[in-house]
């Protein structure tokens, strides 16, 4: 299962238990004990403070499946995640009790050839939070490896450390692309991770950039974040030659990096239709598992397309970027709940009803 955790349990001495919020069945979330294993010399026990709910999350509780990942068995829910160390391994010299830190939530084996060649986010044995059948972290206290947790600057609060896991999508895809500033971006879809793709790419030093989305509110909020222009679009594919051209004065320069940050036929089908011949589409959604694509008049332009899953090696240039305050994440948190079991159902219930609900955070 995991450094996460192991499986239902109650602690025998009469100590604290450690309750944590499980996936049992289809739209059911229940706060039961969690057994932790016992604490490697590389590892740490940490009180996890900050909680956010990602779409991945919501994903399984609604169906019980994101992709091709299955929930067969109950499952801890949560990866996005920031705490404070209680306890750390014989070995571990860089962090001690106290630390206040950030949790990259997937563990790589370090032994098959994408981790040597230092792709180790496509490690093909990769245990990660809330990835069936590893448990996550929306519990009291989980147990991890000291070398994926990360002192929090004196000036970044553990919600905002929480949100280095979100932020480092947006990281990776701007790194993935070569976002720089001589690179105008447009981002297909202003949710959560369209939103943090957009403060990645203005870190980055993208000098224009423009965003589209069907909903009116999501784009306001992009506007204030600093989208340099929006377009709203609807979700038929016949207007998408006309969508084309709104995006194209928007941005009144060639698109020369695109981002699909919502993954359907009708987003990436704009995105390569709109990006400037030799020009760049990074998929970073993942709506569609299958879609009909323009590729023929995209590959008659040289429009590279390239994928991202996850990210790597992210966490210490998002803390630096909230730390200097070229980003600011605080204004996506715009839910927050405690850690009861009527809580927990109200807070998956926010986040999956969409409306204003951008990033929903458990305080713990």
């Amino acid at each position: 299962m995991g450094k996460g955790g192991m499986s239902l349990g109650e602690t025998k001495d009469g100590n604290e238990v450690n309750m944590a919020a499980w996936l049992v069945s289809l739209n059911t979330l229940k706060i039961q004990p969690f057994e932790l294993p016992p604490l490697g010399p590389y590892d740490v026990r940490v009180r996890m403070k900050a909680v956010g709910i990602c779409g991945s999350d919501v994903h399984y509780l609604k169906t019980m499946r994101c992709a091709d990942f299955v929930v067969k068995e109950p499952m801890v829910i949560g990866h996005e995640c920031a705490g404070i160390i209680e306890e750390v391994g014989s070995e571990v010299k860089t962090l001690v009790a106290g630390d206040r830190v950030a949790l990259e939530p997937g563990i790589s084996c370090w032994r098959c050839n994408q981790c040597k060649e230092g792709q180790y986010n496509l490690c093909p044995e990769m245990k990660f939070f809330a990835t069936p059948p590893v448990h996550g972290s929306l519990a009291n206290q989980v147990v991890h490896p000291a070398d994926l947790c990360f002192k929090l600057p004196e000036n970044v609060s553990l919600e905002e450390g929480a949100m280095c896991e979100p932020l480092s999508v947006g990281v990776h895809a701007c790194r993935r692309a070569n976002i720089g500033p001589e690179k105008n971006v447009l981002i297909m879809g202003a949710g959560p991770i369209g939103l943090v793709t957009l403060l990645s790419a203005r870190a980055f030093g993208a000098p224009r950039i423009v965003i589209v989305d069907v909903d009116d509110y999501r784009l306001s909020v992009a506007k204030e974040l600093g989208a340099d222009d929006i377009v709203k679009v609807s979700t038929n594919m016949q207007d998408v030659t006309q969508e084309v051209e709104q995006i194209q004065k928007a941005m009144g320069a060639g698109v020369d990096v695109s981002f699909d940050c919502a993954g359907f036929n009708k987003t990436m089908s704009t995105a390569l239709s709109a990006t400037r011949s030799g020009g760049k589409v990074c998929l970073v959604g993942m709506g569609h598992t299958e879609m009909t694509l323009p590729l023929t008049p995209a590959a008659a332009r040289e429009v590279d397309v390239i994928g991202i899953f996850r990210y790597k090696n992210t966490w210490p240039l998002c803390l630096e970027f909230l730390r200097s305050g070229k980003i600011d994440v605080k204004p996506l948190i715009t839910h927050r709940f405690g850690f009861s079991q009527k809580e927990v159902e109200e807070a998956f219930e926010t986040s999956a009803s969409g409306s204003t609900a951008i990033k929903v955070m458990f305080n713990l």
